[in-house]
């Protein structure tokens, strides 16, 4: 294929999804990390819903269930019809148009339960329509990310695309796996979520060493890069603390607490290396 044809096709798969060839490398970042933090706020919202269900921080994490589902239907709506606040291109590609369309009727549905919980409505029915809806939710969010990677890659390297994916995933695991703890404590699907607990924890475990050393199973190259090391230092300390909770399935009233103290510093921590993976070209 001649240099201009290779441009021409550059060109028009960048224009399928509403970027320009001039701002590819910041609105393609910005687009997989947007959407990629969308698979988190779904088990956030969870986990915030479970938290006033055990009556943790009750108030506390109303106000911040209520700030997350704010937050995922702005993204969702800036993913389709862009959002200049958060640096994000209108979607034009009708293929994952239609997957966002997808993720907003199962949003619908699982935002009117979350309004419940914010509402005080922590009955045992409730917490299983969220135990039942966040991860349909979060399949099919993750399904959208999946398409947008695929079509990143005639603008960035496809082993750059696949760190930012799951450096991005890590992010929704911390979350996850502070989910399941909790579905745990309040006697919804038990053992069930004691496995997911487990295979969680492996996953996170396994996808930071492989961003530290490599992992060809799942796509990653590693990096060598002093700052994100770094970062993945810090990540990697508070997972040291973490995890003793999360194996020991600890879901006394102390246990809970430090899985609800921790899981939000490792959250952020981990957005921290997310946004300098991101700055890699």
């Amino acid at each position: 294929m001649s240099y201009l044809k290779l441009s021409q096709t550059i060109a028009a798969s960048l224009l399928a999804i509403g970027l320009s060839t001039g701002s590819v490398w910041a609105d393609m970042g910005t687009v997989i990390n947007l959407a990629g933090k969308q698979r988190m706020l779904t088990q956030k919202m969870s986990k915030e819903a479970l938290l006033v269900a055990k009556g943790i921080d009750a108030e506390a994490n109303k106000t911040a269930l209520q700030q997350t589902a704010v937050l995922f239907d702005k993204t969702l709506k800036g993913l389709k019809n862009g959002d200049a606040e958060l640096n994000l291109p209108k979607t034009e590609d009708a293929a994952i148009v239609a997957q966002l369309d997808k993720v907003a009727a199962l949003w619908n549905s699982f935002n009117q339960t979350v309004q419940s919980v914010i509402g005080g409505d922590v009955d045992v029915t409730v917490l299983k329509k969220i135990a039942a809806e966040n991860l349909p939710l979060l399949q099919e969010m993750n399904a959208a990310v999946g398409m947008y990677e695929k079509a990143a890659g005639s603008a960035l390297a496809p082993a750059t695309a696949t760190t930012l994916n799951l450096a991005g995933k890590q992010r929704m695991l911390t979350q996850k796996m502070t989910k399941e703890l909790l579905l745990v404590a309040n006697g919804i699907g038990v053992e069930e979520n004691k496995a997911h607990l487990q295979k969680t924890v492996a996953l996170f475990e396994r996808t930071l060493k492989g961003l530290f050393e490599g992992d060809a199973e799942l796509g990653l190259s590693g990096t060598q890069d002093a700052a994100i090391r770094a970062q993945l230092e810090t990540v990697q300390k508070l997972w040291h603390e973490f995890k003793p909770v999360l194996d020991a399935v600890d879901v006394s009233v102390a246990g809970l607490n430090k899985a609800a103290q921790l899981s939000l510093p490792l959250l952020k921590e981990m957005n921290k290396a997310v946004e300098l993976f991101e700055g890699v070209k």
